[in-house]
């Protein structure tokens, strides 16, 4: 196996520090996989070798005279394409924005590049940023490196696809409806959701879009848990306007898994899973209770899992919906204006939360709000709660443009394609921090991941549990096509 490929950003890091490794060594090691596996995989989808190759150099000019540029200093790495980079496009893989090309950097890979990262390149999307699949007209179809006939799940697929293939150091992706983490589970790989706005977006959106969107976030895809930290650590914090005022402090976890008050959500009925997956949620949870953790498998947060649903199906296709092209949104609201008022079918849902006026996206929002204090308060009895991440493994590509008529087989049964999101809206209605560890692979070979929630800002405490799993059950397998 190419050993090098597969470490994590934290180890490539100490390999330069060492001079065990040069940084554009490292770099030319990554794009000459790019260059042998890409064309199967589509991972890649633009580059800037040359001005990354620049770049390597200075960084080992810089460390044979004695500097550091940080803790990533010289590493390698690939960024979502939805990111701006300089000279680059950025066109959230829709066709009228093929010619969009970046000014500046996002904040975000302005902050990774200042800890001495060198972006080399971009990773593909589904259009819009809005699909659990990942493809689009300008760049094509990208597979899952563990099965290319599958999916790596999206939008961020491609980030954590990167990571599997072992095209990249690190990755950056963004999470709106389980965008980071349901890729980090289809894929093997490690994805923490943030606690919304604690990343700054700038930079991350159409152009000029200013105002961070409701509910996403942007954040990392890894191979390992100190990589996420590592990335909270250089990306978080205020953007410009709010820098004179704070500052941000994210916990630092307490206490061991020993001490730990764990809930464990293992199913529900708005979305049943496979029974590999909530088999393998009780594996972490038996990992938590042979370390001395105490479990709870029926505490629940004091409100309906569907009326939360509904909330976040609102609030997401709200929030979706100011990223489409007026003519569509026009289409949108005039087929409201056909509806019935006893009209509960799932595209009667969706045109509605798609054309919300204020007043009841406020009523809605004010609902979330109530969401997000029973969050609090189940948080002061438990430290983490432990859930499946999606309701199968990776599913095969299906690409029919009427997406209420894909089905996904959960337990030998068809179910509505959409059913997969209500595990990442749970959390991710009322901002709060999901961790998914990768846990190996299901019986047909696919990986499983586990999503690790805590309360809002305890982003350290899911993510070092995190890595507290994996050092004792292991799980980041490298997807075997890939591993020469």
């Amino acid at each position: 196996m190419d050993e090098l490929a597969f470490s994590d950003a934290t180890t490539l890091a100490a390999k330069i520090q060492a001079k065990e490794i040069s940084s554009l060594e490292l770099l030319e090691h990554y794009l000459s996989r790019v260059e042998k596996y890409n064309p199967e995989i589509n991972a890649v989808v633009c580059e800037q070798a040359g001005k990354a190759r620049d770049r390597a150099v200075k960084a080992d000019e810089a460390l044979a005279r004695g500097e550091s540029w940080g803790p990533l200093h010289g590493v390698p790495m690939t960024v979502k394409e939805s990111y701006n980079i300089a000279g680059l496009p950025t066109t959230w893989g829709d066709p009228a924005l093929k010619d969009n090309i970046a000014q500046e950097d996002a904040v975000a890979c302005q902050r990774l590049q200042q800890a001495g990262a060198v972006i080399f390149g971009k990773t593909n999307v589904p259009i819009n940023l809005a699909d659990f699949q990942s493809y689009n007209e300008i760049y094509g179809t990208c597979g899952n490196p563990h099965d290319l006939t599958r999916t790596p799940g999206g939008s961020s697929g491609v980030s954590a696809a990167a990571m599997a293939a072992g095209l990249s150091g690190l990755e950056m992706g963004s999470d709106i409806g389980g965008s980071i983490r349901n890729p980090a589970h289809y894929c093997g790989v490690f994805g923490h959701k943030p606690t919304w706005n604690i990343l700054p977006m700038r930079g991350h959106a159409k152009p000029g879009v200013l105002t961070p969107s409701d509910i996403s976030v942007i954040g990392p895809l890894a191979r390992s848990a100190e990589d996420l930290a590592l990335v909270m650590a250089i990306v978080g914090g205020a953007d410009d306007l709010h820098v004179p005022g704070w500052k941000l402090e994210l916990p630092a976890p307490a206490k061991p898994v020993s001490s730990m008050r764990i809930a464990v959500w293992l199913d529900d009925p708005v979305a049943p899973v496979d029974q590999a997956m909530s088999e393998r949620v009780m594996k972490v949870a038996e990992f938590a209770r042979d370390a001395g953790a105490t479990l709870d498998f029926d505490a629940r947060p004091a409100f309906d899992p569907a009326e939360s649903h509904r909330i976040y199906e609102n609030l997401l296709h709200s929030a979706m919906s100011a990223r489409l092209p007026g003519a569509e949104f026009e289409k949108a609201w005039d087929r409201r204006q056909s509806l019935s008022d006893g009209d509960d079918s799932e595209l009667a849902r969706v045109t509605r939360a798609s054309t919300l006026f204020y007043r009841e996206w406020h009523e809605i929002n004010e609902k979330r709000t109530h969401l997000r204090w029973s969050w609090h308060e189940f948080f002061k009895e438990y430290d983490l709660l432990l859930t499946p991440m999606c309701v199968t493994s990776a599913f095969p590509h299906d690409q029919n443009p009427k997406m209420s008529e894909r089905l996904l087989v959960v337990n030998n049964e068809p179910r509505p394609y959409f059913e997969q999101v209500f595990w990442a809206g749970l959390t991710g209605v009322s901002y709060l921090p999901s961790t998914v560890v990768p846990t190996g692979p299901d019986s047909q070979g696919l990986p499983v991941g586990v999503q690790i929630v805590g309360g809002e800002m305890r982003d350290l405490v899911t993510i070092e549990f995190a890595r507290a799993v994996h050092a004792e059950l292991g799980g980041f397998v490298p997807a075997t096509a890939f591993r020469d």
